[in-house]
């Protein structure tokens, strides 16, 4: 089809904001039940944040198998994956393929923005419009733009006064970019950094890495497919399936033990932690069942991986600025490397601690901080994304009484099940806030409330029911048990995007839901099984 269609004024059962992972699967399971719908999707290509994130280095960060559509058996055949960890030209490949097979390309419109949807209270439609004049009437909305979507952009005075090259990671140009006997200087150390760094180290004459607060990060061990795996994966794939769709982070490969880090010996944690790293990915984090709420049985974890660190990193003083010491390990975004640590010992790599001399501003032959001046010929922003609620918020979305979603945030994302927005009728968010979304294996939790919004709107359908919305008081009561969950955890003492603190002005409370994604997943069965208990369904005749 064409990049962008023409303007067009037509009316349609769901109206699909985004083209990645959620999107392409919710066309298709609507389209099986019969139900007219259409895809928005800004980008001139469908894969969402492989589309977008084509830095160096970029790859996923759960094993390819796991991340990956369990919806058809035959895609699930068909498709081979050459590395353990996929990177992103694979995963993009992957999802065109899904595109081609599955023929979603004709409802889907790319290059096109939608700007607004209305919630109309006497039709009872969602009265959608993009930036290339489509205007478009649906009875129901869903909003799968991304948890990770809209990157931040620099509070940094003399932000755009640098004359060299300007990259983003979030952002990158498709074409590539060559480094080679460049200076670069990266700003953050998050996951996109931490994946970047090494690949630009090998081909820039030098790199500066500005690091306000370092992240944990484990190897990944990336490699080809071990085939012993795949074919276990074959023959056990329907078991696999189920048993990470009831476990806590929706991972087979976390394998969470039910043990105690404080009832073992040090020899014995250091045997565990030591398999686990061996293993790569997130298997550290399953050694011990305590390791996210219980602070002493954390500090195991870190004090493993802080002597890891030094072992790698030649030079004392630089490791030191890389070990994290004022947060528990994985309460931020754990990291997934492939060399990320050893990189620090290239004599043409420099690690600049901007916590203890903080950025002063960008200048146009480089930046400024408060003991330095660095010039670079490319400069690179790796600093992160309005996460969880950005996306969303880039759109003027208006409910019941005209009130903007953006207002009735204003203190914070409040929704049930992370599903639904009270005041909001018949608009579904995939992984939105109050969902295990980013805590999870995403593909995993896609699914599943890909699915639960297909069985939801045809439930609603196939009766007298023109609009389901939350109710007030099961938002609350959800938002109350979302954090009240996240309280029993670590998570809250770290300064991190799951709080919405790397974002300035934005509201500090937990987004996602931390119960785990078997027992989540068992509420809203539950709730639906009860006639969608929390929501309110309205008829023609009674109105609301």
């Amino acid at each position: 089809m064409p990049a962008s269609g023409p303007a067009s004024s037509e009316a349609i059962d769901v109206v699909i904001v985004g083209a990645g992972f959620s999107g392409l699967y919710m066309l298709h399971k609507l389209r099986g039940l019969g139900f007219s719908a259409k895809v928005f999707e800004a980008g001139s290509g469908v894969g969402g944040t492989w589309f977008w994130n084509r830095y160096p280095g970029a790859r996923v960060d759960v094993e390819s198998q796991e991340y990956s559509f369990s919806f058809s058996e035959d895609l699930e055949n068909e498709w081979k994956w050459s590395e353990r960890y996929a990177p992103q030209a694979e995963l993009l490949k992957y999802l065109n393929h899904v595109a081609d097979r599955f023929d979603l390309r004709r409802d889907i419109q790319l290059e096109t923005r939608v700007t607004e949807a209305v919630f109309d209270e006497e039709q009872k439609r969602w009265l959608v419009a993009t930036d290339k004049g489509d205007r478009i009437a649906a009875r129901f909305c869903v909003m799968a733009t991304g948890m990770l979507s809209v990157a931040k952009d620099p509070d940094i005075p003399g932000a755009g006064s640098f004359r060299g090259k300007t990259y983003w990671t979030s952002r990158w140009p498709h074409e590539g970019v060559d480094f080679t006997g460049q200076r670069v200087g990266i700003i953050g150390t998050g996951s996109s950094a931490i994946q970047s760094i090494p690949v630009v180290a090998e081909q820039a004459e030098h790199l500066y890495v500005f690091q306000r607060t370092p992240n944990f990060s484990v190897p990944a061990h990336n490699g080809p497919i071990d085939p012993g795996i795949v074919n276990d994966w074959k023959a056990n794939r329907a078991k696999y399936r189920q048993m990470a769709r009831e476990s806590g982070f929706g991972i087979l490969r976390v394998d969470q033990s039910e043990q105690s880090a404080l009832e073992a010996t040090p020899a014995e944690r250091t045997q565990a932690y030591d398999i686990r790293w061996a293993r790569g990915g997130f298997a550290l984090t399953g050694a011990y069942a305590d390791i996210i709420v219980n602070r002493q049985a954390n500090d195991t974890a870190v004090e493993f991986v802080a002597d890891k660190i030094r072992s790698i990193v030649k030079n004392p003083e630089v490791a030191e600025k890389l070990i994290p010491k004022t947060y528990p390990i994985a309460t931020k975004r754990l990291c997934v490397d492939t060399g990320y640590y050893a990189t620090f010992n290239r004599d043409n790599v420099t690690l600049v601690d901007i916590a203890a001399s903080p950025i002063e501003a960008i200048t146009p032959d480089g930046l400024r901080t408060s003991e330095a001046d660095y010039k670079f010929d490319s400069l690179i922003f790796a600093i992160g994304f309005d996460a969880m609620t950005g996306a969303l918020g880039k759109i003027d979305i208006r409910g019941r009484k005209g009130v903007a979603l953006k207002d009735k945030w204003s203190e914070g994302p409040k929704t049930y099940l992370g599903l639904m927005v009270s005041g909001f009728p018949n608009m579904f968010i995939v992984t939105g806030p109050g969902s295990p979304s980013v805590l999870s294996n995403m593909v995993v939790s896609i699914e599943q409330h890909v699915d639960w919004i297909s069985d939801c709107i045809t439930y609603v359908s196939h009766r007298q029911v023109d609009a389901i919305e939350a109710t007030p008081d099961a938002e609350s009561a959800w938002v109350v048990h979302v954090n009240e969950v996240a309280a029993m955890t670590l998570f809250p003492q770290a300064n991190s995007w799951y709080m919405g603190a790397n974002v300035p002005g934005k509201p500090r409370l937990f987004m996602p839901y931390i119960g785990g994604v078997g027992v989540y997943r068992q509420k809203c069965d539950e709730v639906a099984a009860r006639g969608y208990e929390g929501f309110e369904l309205s008829t023609p005749a009674a109105g609301r």
